[in-house]
């Protein structure tokens, strides 16, 4: 490809609009142009990189006989009320009528629609197991779409759904497909961790995520090195403290804090540290119209764990700040635990810090020096928060380490969930009907390559890996439309890659040296070539690796030997 046959358009400056190093990086290089919020174009040099990472899959998943198929992206309404998921799925469900007023969606996933082709496909047991995929459009109606391509509303994913007998052929179907996924991420050469993982609005018994470490990660993965232990923080059981709760050395004060609502103004106006201070969340009950959950200052709220708790209702749902004050009294930011007229659950975590600060119930108001037992009653202790560093691994080896993680990877155990809802079934060997189990795994494929320039740029572009760079070889000519000689070298040099396999691309346009490096640079091609006058009369080329920021001369009739020498 020569660069004057592709309208590519490389921005100097950072969009304003765009977060994410990876988000920058993709407007900048030309990879992807926004059309509205969460829905973007993937131009001819995004494209191939999304085409090798396709290739990549299809060729993993062809390899462990999985089957591939497309399925629509508009889904009708009944087979979601039939799996149950039409109401709780939530707002992320795109809905739409046509023209005859039927119900349908814009698929975020596509278990329902894969059910019903397998109770009307697979009829018997010696059909099974069976893994179908397809690599496709998906639609979900993010609140906030951001990031770019990591957190769009409309992205491409690989989906697979395999059918089962029994549950002794899921787990072997999922082992495969988590090996799977292994060759797949290894061959797209991205630094990942499977952790354990909530199965969410997807469900099932069992799930796993793989991960791209990186920086940028909206997740946080705890880790153990010693046992190979990982876990997304929101799914890590922790238990109580094997801490006492020390004697009070305070006395109990009450102290006018005006307009002081959240722990870091807390804080910094009595000069306290988070951990000593606890706040309260309240969420709607059960029966009640408020339960209040009490944490430490520097802990998270675990939404699963809460929701799990019987006196807090299903779904999770934090109070607005006019229903907590109907339901306490107070203004939200001055609740404490000390009086609550509602039910009161305590982080364990929480029940053993002594001395501490919290809301008085008292509008512009805190306690210091609380003391559980001495002023007030422990409430009912329960696991409340997400993990943390330094947290004890489920194991016991060592304390959690905590990375963040961008999320490419989804396997699951679904079980029974579907089949059983929309009656998937097959004639086993003594010729009843049997409900089949079902596996799901998914690829995130735009997301994947957004993860992959998070792990792989530095301050003048991406650095793409070799197996999903746009091109191999970039061909660099200085002054090409004033030199006969360069022009015919590059020709020649040009041609020779391309025959020795290597996807070339040549910059023959007409501009500075300066620019052509700069755009080089941040495209990320891996090997860039120069040919110039000066080094052309000791027949040799400039090669510089992507990777590296030395330069250095090479001989030009070996110009394939050391391409190969210098694959990184």
């Amino acid at each position: 490809m020569r660069l004057t046959d592709l309208p590519i358009n490389t921005l100097k400056e950072v969009p304003s609009d765009a977060e994410a190093g990876s988000h920058q990086l993709m407007l900048r290089a030309g990879l992807i142009r926004q059309l509205a919020s969460g829905l973007y174009t993937w131009l001819p040099l995004g494209m191939r990189v999304l085409n090798k990472v396709k290739k990549i899959i299809r060729e993993e998943m062809n390899n462990a006989k999985a089957l591939e198929l497309t399925m629509p992206v508009v889904q009708p309404a009944e087979l979601w009320v039939e799996s149950g998921r039409w109401e709780e799925y939530g707002a992320e469900l795109l809905r739409l009528q046509d023209r005859h007023n039927r119900e349908y969606c814009l698929g975020p996933t596509h278990e329902e629609v894969i059910t019903d082709i397998a109770r009307h496909e697979l009829k018997s047991y010696r059909q099974l197991p069976v893994n179908y995929y397809q690599i496709q459009t998906k639609f979900r109606d993010e609140i906030r779409p951001r990031f770019g391509v990591m957190r769009a509303r409309e992205f491409v994913m690989k989906d697979a759904y395999s059918f089962h007998i029994d549950e002794n052929s899921l787990l072997e179907g999922y082992h495969l497909m988590k090996e799977v996924y292994s060759n797949i991420f290894n061959r797209l050469q991205l630094t990942y961790r499977i952790v354990q993982a909530d199965s969410g609005t997807i469900g099932g018994n069992k799930s796993e995520e793989f991960h791209v470490l990186a920086q940028s990660g909206e997740d946080a993965i705890a880790y153990s090195e010693k046992d190979g232990f990982a876990a997304n923080i929101e799914t890590i059981p922790l238990h109580p403290s094997n801490t006492k709760l020390a004697e009070p050395t305070e006395e109990l004060k009450l102290v006018e804090t005006p307009q002081v609502k959240t722990i870091k103004e807390l804080c910094s106006f009595i000069k306290v540290k988070p951990e000593q201070c606890l706040k309260t969340l309240l969420v709607q009950g059960t029966d009640t119209p408020a339960v209040a959950l009490i944490l430490r200052g520097d802990h998270e709220l675990n939404g699963v764990k809460a929701q799990n708790l019987k006196a807090v209702a299903s779904p999770l749902r934090m109070l607005n700040t006019s229903e907590a004050k109907g339901a306490t009294g107070v203004e939200t930011g001055f609740l404490g635990p000390k009086d609550l007229k509602i039910p009161v659950y305590i982080d364990y975590s929480a029940a053993v810090v002594s001395d501490f600060v919290c809301g008085a119930n008292i509008n512009d108001h805190h306690y210091t020096g609380v003391n559980w037992k001495r002023d007030l009653p422990m409430p009912e202790l329960a696991d409340l928060r997400n993990a943390v560093a330094g947290d004890p691994s489920p194991s016991g080896n060592e304390p959690l380490s905590v990375a963040k993680g961008i999320e490419v990877g989804h396997i699951f155990q679904l079980g029974q969930k579907y089949s059983q809802a929309m009656k998937a079934t097959v004639l086993d060997d003594e010729g009843k009907p049997r409900t089949m189990f079902m596996g799901c795994y998914g690829i995130g494929v735009t997301r994947v390559i957004a993860a992959s320039i998070e792990q792989n740029h530095d301050e003048k572009g991406i650095i793409w890996p070799s197996a999903i760079a746009p091109y191999d070889v970039i061909i660099i000519p200085i002054n090409m439309d004033k030199s006969y000689r360069i022009r015919e070298t590059t020709e020649e040099l040009y041609k020779k890659l391309q025959e020795s396999g290597y996807e070339t691309i040549m910059d023959d346009r007409s501009q500075r040296p300066g620019v052509k490096f700069a755009d080089a640079d941040l495209i990320g091609i891996p090997h860039r070539l120069v040919i110039a006058e000066k080094s052309l009369d000791q027949g040799q080329l400039e090669y510089k690796h992507r990777r590296s920021n030395e330069t250095e001369m090479v001989p030009i009739k070996n110009i394939i030997k050391i391409l190969k020498e210098k694959q990184l």
